[in-house]
């Protein structure tokens, strides 16, 4: 399956983003997947982020075969920060580690011999 994004169009306080779905053999469909934008800054997710957001979200209703309207929730926002919150943890943890040895493990340190 493969989905092309083809844009939104704006909805008071909410963007429906707008997809072609394509699957080998079948005939293309469009699908909307409506997100309200007060979640965004709510979560502190940037609108940049919506497409893809909502291209994950409908990729995902599609495996379930879920029938119903498309919508990118608090929930779904919710996990995506908390998810972005522990990656960037973990990459301050191994920048604080990693500082103390060098690329070879080696403890950093004046070489052997040498004052």
């Amino acid at each position: 399956m493969e989905l092309r994004y083809m844009g939104f169009d704006q909805r008071q306080n909410a963007r429906a983003f707008r997809f072609d779905v394509m699957a080998k053999g079948e005939t293309t469909k469009q699908a909307v997947v409506t997100a309200d934008m007060t979640l965004f800054l709510q979560f502190r997710v940037g609108i940049q982020d919506a497409p893809t957001l909502c291209a994950s979200k409908l990729v995902s209703d599609i495996e379930k075969n879920f029938d119903g309207e498309h919508v990118l929730s608090g929930d779904d926002l919710r996990a995506h920060s908390e998810s972005r919150a522990a990656a960037e943890q973990r990459r301050l943890e191994m920048r604080r580690h990693g500082s103390r040895r060098n690329p070879t493990g080696a403890s950093l340190g004046n070489p052997p011999g040498r004052v």
